[in-house]
C-alpha cells in the first residue's frame, strides 16, 4: 500500500507523470473543462471536497514552481485568495524554492486550461475558486 498522503490513484499517477513545466488544474465545481483534457471528477456535493483540500493533497507530492490564478479570484474571493497564498507560502518554505504567481484574465485562464495534463475538479462553489500548478524539479 502506498505510504505517501495521496492515496486517490488518478492523482498519484498524475503526479507521477508530469515533467519539467507541465501544468494542472485544479477547479471549483463550474469551471468548464475541455473535452480534450483529462478530467479527474472529484466532486462529490457542494463543497465536498474543497478546493485547499484538494489543493493541499496535490501539492503532498506535487512540486510546483508556478501558479497561475485568475485575477478575479483577488476581488471576487479575496479570503479564498489569501488561504490559496498561504498555502502557496508554506509549499515555498518547505521545499526552499520559488513559486512564481501570475495573473491572467478568466477568459484567458479558461483557456490555459486546455494545455493542462488534466483538470481535477472540486465540490467547490467559491466563485473563481481555480488555478493552474506548473510543475517544478525536485532536485
Amino acid at each position: 500500500m502506498k505510504k505517501n498522503s495521496l492515496i486517490n490513484a488518478e492523482l498519484s499517477h498524475l503526479v507521477a507523470r508530469l515533467g519539467h513545466t507541465d501544468e494542472i488544474t485544479i477547479c471549483d465545481a463550474g469551471l468548464p473543462i475541455p473535452a480534450t483534457t483529462q478530467r479527474i471528477d472529484l466532486a462529490l456535493i457542494p463543497g465536498v471536497p474543497t478546493f485547499i483540500a484538494t489543493v493541499k493533497a496535490v501539492l503532498s507530492e506535487m512540486q510546483i514552481e508556478g501558479v497561475i490564478l485568475a485575477k478575479e479570484l483577488v476581488t471576487i474571493s479575496p479570503e479564498l485568495h489569501q488561504q490559496l497564498l498561504d498555502v502557496i507560502a508554506h509549499e515555498q518554505a518547505l521545499t526552499d524554492n520559488k513559486i512564481v504567481i501570475s495573473y491572467i484574465e478568466h477568459e484567458q485562464f479558461k483557456q490555459q486550461t486546455h494545455t493542462s495534463k488534466a483538470v481535477i475538479r472540486t465540490g467547490e462553489c467559491t466563485p473563481y475558486a481555480n488555478v493552474i500548478f506548473q510543475s517544478g524539479v525536485a532536485f
